[in-house]
């Protein structure tokens, strides 16, 4: 009985410890996943399996739809069920295929995480990339815990916040042209973005 207790008190604990693990050791581990993806010989033949392998490996740590329904700001709100799946389908879409793009140019830059702020469900972690020439820009991610797991939420690229500039984009389509325009630009421009 007692051998029972602990062991289900040893799972618990490990359990726990993996859904509270440290939101910067879960940034790193996903940004060192993609780094070995973006490097590896096998995968540089196939673009296309390289290209989901970095989609999923970025789906494990990036809520679309939290990002979706910020980014959208005072719109969300008012868009039906149906409409707000298809947004954060299409948000996930672009955002994925932006990201991943840009990964795809990765040339040994380096990764310094600087330091981590957090406060209660709310995290964010600071990193600089310095690249090959000695450039350096800073990256942040901003996290929040879901379902006791910390999952990013805004990304902010040398003190310009990723969702931020979404919102404004989208409110002034939406606001000139209405909502349907927005979705049809966001359909134009996955399709562009298509995994090469």
């Amino acid at each position: 009985m007692l051998k029972r207790v602990l062991v289900v008190l040893t799972a618990s604990i490990f359990i726990a410890s993996v859904a509270c693990a440290n939101p910067t050791e879960d940034v790193k581990k996903t940004v060192d996943e993609v780094v070995r993806i973006v490097a590896d010989k096998e995968m540089k033949k196939n673009d296309v399996k390289r290209r989901q392998a970095l989609k999923k490996t970025i789906s494990i740590i990036f809520d679309y739809s939290e990002m979706a329904k910020r980014s959208l700001g005072k719109h969300w709100n008012t868009r039906s069920a149906a409409e707000k799946k298809q947004f954060a389908e299409l948000f996930a879409t672009l955002l994925e295929n932006s990201y991943a793009g840009k990964i795809e140019s990765y040339n040994n830059e380096k990764i310094v995480y600087i330091k981590e702020i957090l406060e209660e469900d709310h995290a964010e972690i600071k990193s600089k990339v310095i690249t090959a020439a000695r450039d350096e820009f800073t990256l942040d991610y901003r996290m929040f815990k879901h379902d006791g797991k910390w999952m990013v939420y805004d990304v902010v690229i040398e003190g310009v916040s990723l969702i931020s500039n979404y919102r404004s984009q989208f409110n002034k389509i939406i606001t000139a042209n209405g909502y349907d325009k927005l979705v049809k630009k966001l359909q134009s421009k996955n399709d562009e973005l298509k995994a090469p």
